[in-house]
């Protein structure tokens, strides 16, 4: 063997096992957040000993960095094939389309998942910086399928937009998996359809009524530690977020914790069941209002939007989700599926009543999931506008689709 070809086999070997450490890497990260990684499970993942991953990743930081940067380069590529096409539409579709095929292949056991991105701001500087650099520039790319915004409020629609296609093509590995592969293609046609055209009937208005959900925590300072923990977990996932940061966001001491919650687990728990409450509360004072389903869905969305952009919140994000033992996590996942099956009933009542267009019911209901999950992310955004707007602008994307423009009139 010439010297030329040890030296491409060789780096062909390396780049295969450094290929393979980061698909562990971004496996273990998703299961366990970047915080909760460590070498010696990502070595187990690939068969290594703990050495051999510090050969190709001298620290911890640097392998979740590179994870972090996988993703964001792969998401790049795929919105660079996606801008190819010729119009708004075909461009969400394309970028839709390719991240079914990336499903597909990942459940044929031919691909492996990137990394979630949840993390990010959990990281050190400077890593952090450069990682949320390369994120703006996917979320401005992702803006850009729609064109060239001629005007302030229309390129905040198209914000909307893009964090709403990018949040549920997230959301896919949440629930795409209760569907056999052969039946992603309709899957796909069916979310596209959403996309297209919206859950709302003919030329359906957006006049919603904002519901009392009030939280009833007898603790008035267990409801405020709730709420700081809760915004503080969205904003630097469940390790990121110690007792001790939690504290010091209430000028309270670390022992105060420990009054309220015995674990930190349970405190995590504890802002799903309070997040998850709120939404439930929503769903429930909406079909005790009556009016049309397509009012009470409205109605729905827009008072977890308000609450997701106001200080009153917000609902606890599901990238928390990680840090929860198997068991919790779960409890947490099933509670979640039972409130999108309380919005797919909705939306079946309002498309055999006519208020809602006809759409698949199950593929719906996880859109909107996704939507005032993914809301919290966008309150720098909604705070540039008053916030009724912000509601109706973010509810939009689904509630009368990608292409829409009636919400700007």
């Amino acid at each position: 063997m010439s010297a030329i070809a040890g030296k491409d086999g060789g780096t062909k070997r390396f780049q295969a096992k450094r290929d393979a450490i980061l698909a562990a890497a971004a496996e273990a990260i998703n299961d366990q957040s970047a915080k909760g990684m460590t070498f010696a499970d990502v070595a187990a993942r690939v068969g290594l000993n703990t050495t051999s991953v510090t050969y190709y990743f001298r620290r911890k930081e640097d392998l979740a960095s590179a994870c972090f940067e996988h993703t964001i380069d792969q998401l790049g590529a795929m919105l660079e094939e996606a801008m190819a096409e010729a119009t708004p539409e075909a461009r969400v579709a394309r970028y839709l389309a390719i991240n079914f095929q990336r499903m597909g292949r990942i459940a044929r056991r031919e691909d492996t998942d990137f990394a979630i991105l949840s993390d990010l701001r959990a990281m050190d500087e400077p890593i952090k910086s450069k990682l949320l650099a390369g994120w703006q520039r996917v979320f401005r790319n992702t803006r850009a399928l729609w064109g060239d915004a001629p005007d302030r409020a229309t390129k905040d629609l198209y914000g909307a937009r893009a964090h709403v296609l990018l949040e549920n093509t997230f959301w896919l590995s949440v629930w795409l998996t209760r569907y056999d592969v052969d039946e992603y293609d309709r899957v796909e046609a069916r979310l596209m359809d959403l996309f297209r055209h919206g859950l709302a009937a003919g030329r359906a208005s957006w006049t919603p009524r904002l519901l009392d959900v009030d939280d009833d925590d007898q603790e008035p300072g267990r409801a405020a530690f709730l709420t700081a923990a809760t915004r503080l977990i969205n904003e630097l996932g469940y390790r990121g977020a110690s007792v001790q940061r939690i504290a010091s966001e209430l000028n309270v001491t670390k022992g105060s914790f420990y009054h309220h919650l015995d674990a930190k687990d349970e405190l995590v728990t504890e802002c799903y069941r309070r997040s998850f409450d709120r939404i439930a509360a929503a769903q429930a004072s909406a079909q005790a209002a009556g009016g049309t389903h397509w009012q009470r869905l409205e109605s729905v969305m827009a008072t977890l939007l308000d609450i997701q952009f106001s200080e009153r919140g917000p609902l606890l994000r599901t990238t928390a989700l990680s840090g929860l033992p198997p068991r919790d996590r779960q409890t947490m996942i099933d509670r979640s599926n039972r409130l999108a099956r309380r919005f797919a009933g909705m939306i079946s009542d309002g498309i055999a009543e006519g208020s809602i267009r006809a759409v698949d019911p199950l593929v719906a209901s996880q859109a909107l999931m996704a939507l005032q999950n993914a809301a919290f992310d966008m309150r720098k955004w909604a705070s540039t506008m008053p916030r009724e707007r912000a509601v109706a602008m973010y509810a939009s994307t689904l509630m009368f689709g990608l292409f829409d423009d009636r919400v700007l009139a």
